[in-house]
């Protein structure tokens, strides 16, 4: 697989998928890039950059673990569009890897095309997620068997009392259908995600939230959040908060999505994420 050298020099891998203008894709959660397959077939339109973080999959894990702070894992954003040679590209996030994006949106305005941010997290822009909009989108899946002991576990979790067995008992509410392919897209993320960089990447002073907003205010490039309707870490309604940010984006709800939208819709995710793509 190719690499390039980071600004500290530490050697991180990416994977290169499809043809045409390239797109810089960023996993989240601290893991490599592999679960995001070829983002349903994404990668027969665009050229698709897949991106090991730091300390996952092919890339190398650094002598200074507090670079896996999330401003800091911006700087190998910029490493990498320097390594290609790129002049401007379009960037596309995933969940936790869009407090990454935006944050190098707020430095280097100038170098992202177009941004998509599909299911992101919203801690870089300091919006939150309440409890109570959690409940009601997981309340969409009541007819669904697993749902009432999921749901007793979310009620849990959103009040403070998370468990072990909690966190299990809630993955259902991730896919748009739990079914033999979310359980096997689940089982596959096992043991690829960095739990130390997982504890350091919101640590003191990743973040600065109101500088951040302003900067996106300034970001007229176009913008494309993309929802699901049944995400209920990414809530349709605080992703439309966080496009309320931008001066030129637009929001895409994908029905009956969870937090994987690729995998419950692929034809429907790939036609809204490569028609704004261009």
């Amino acid at each position: 697989m190719p690499t390039f050298s980071a600004y500290d020099g530490t050697v991180l891998a990416y994977h290169l998928s499809g043809d045409g203008a390239p797109v810089i894709c960023l996993p989240g959660g601290m893991q490599d890039s592999v679960y995001l397959g070829d983002l349903g077939g994404l990668s027969a339109h665009r050229r698709l950059v897949m991106v090991d973080v730091r300390g996952t999959g092919g890339s190398a894990t650094p002598r200074d673990t507090a670079s896996y702070r999330c401003d800091r894992l911006a700087d190998d954003v910029e490493a990498l569009r320097e390594h290609l040679g790129l002049e401007r590209f379009d960037l596309l996030t995933h969940s936790a890897g869009a407090n990454i994006g935006a944050l190098y949106v707020a430095r280097h305005p100038d170098r992202v095309r177009k941004l998509a941010l599909i299911t992101p997290s919203t801690r870089a822009v300091g919006l939150d997620v309440t409890a109570e909009a959690r409940l009601d989108t997981a309340r969409l899946r009541k007819d669904e068997p697993w749902f009432p002991a999921a749901f007793a576990a979310l009620e849990q979790i959103v009040a403070g009392n998370p468990t072990d067995d909690g966190w299990k008992a809630i993955d259902p509410f991730f896919y748009g259908r739990w079914d033999a392919a979310a359980r096997a897209h689940l089982a596959a993320q096992d043991d690829h995600r960095n739990q130390e960089a997982m504890a350091v990447f919101g640590a003191e002073g990743a973040f600065d939230p109101d500088a951040t907003r302003a900067a996106l205010a300034a970001f007229d490039a176009p913008v494309m959040l993309l929802a699901g309707e049944r995400d209920v870490n990414s809530v349709p309604s605080v992703m439309a908060e966080f496009a309320g940010l931008f001066p030129n984006a637009r929001l895409v709800v994908q029905p009956d999505a969870g937090h994987y939208p690729w995998l419950d819709d692929a034809d429907r995710f790939v036609s809204a994420t490569a028609t704004f793509l261009g």
